[in-house]
């Protein structure tokens, strides 16, 4: 298994049912590989702040991420900067490898945000870099984006859809006339 690019691996023996105050945050070069990575222009700044408490196996994480990135511009590929301040609340779990082959293990809807874990640790930077690149915007835009998209042939939502297609027609019988 390769080392993520922003590790900061907190042992389980140095957590309890007490919540422990934890401030991480990316350096230079971590940065640069997270940028690779996630194939953003850069990664200016990433860091998390959490409080880790430890139930028996399960580690809770809350806390809040904070991040300035570059993305690319979906239709002209300019840069596009965007400020990522969001809050999480996750659960490491041990691997349901670890668990043993007849122990199941399921999720309800409460437990979406479960990272399992294998070992005696579990990585609070991979978790934070992980959740920066779920808070994205997938589509990002830049200013003129609309006008590159209209240049390059794309229609728009409106004029693709069915009453862009009676719009066109409606055109067509009004020149018609």
């Amino acid at each position: 298994m390769t080392t993520p690019e922003f590790s900061r691996p907190i042992r389980l023996d140095t957590l309890g049912p007490a919540p422990r105050s934890l401030a991480i945050e990316a350096g230079p070069a971590e940065r640069e590989a997270l940028a690779r990575r996630f194939r953003l222009v850069a990664v200016d700044r990433l860091a998390a702040e959490a409080l880790l408490a430890r139930d028996g196996d399960d580690v809770t994480a809350r806390g809040r991420i904070s991040a300035a990135v570059v993305q690319s511009c979906v239709a002209s590929g300019e840069p596009v900067p965007a400020e990522i301040d969001e809050p999480f609340d996750l659960v490491f779990r041990p691997d349901a490898a670890e668990v043993g082959p007849d122990d199941e293990v399921e999720l309800g809807e409460t437990e979406l945000d479960v990272i399992f874990y294998e070992g005696s640790a579990v990585d609070l930077g991979e978790a934070a870099a992980e959740t920066m690149a779920l808070a994205l915007d997938p589509y990002p835009r830049a200013t003129g984006a609309t006008d590159a998209l209209k240049a390059a042939g794309v229609k728009s939502e409106e004029e693709a859809g069915p009453f862009g297609a009676l719009a066109g027609l409606r055109d067509k019988l009004t020149k018609g006339t």
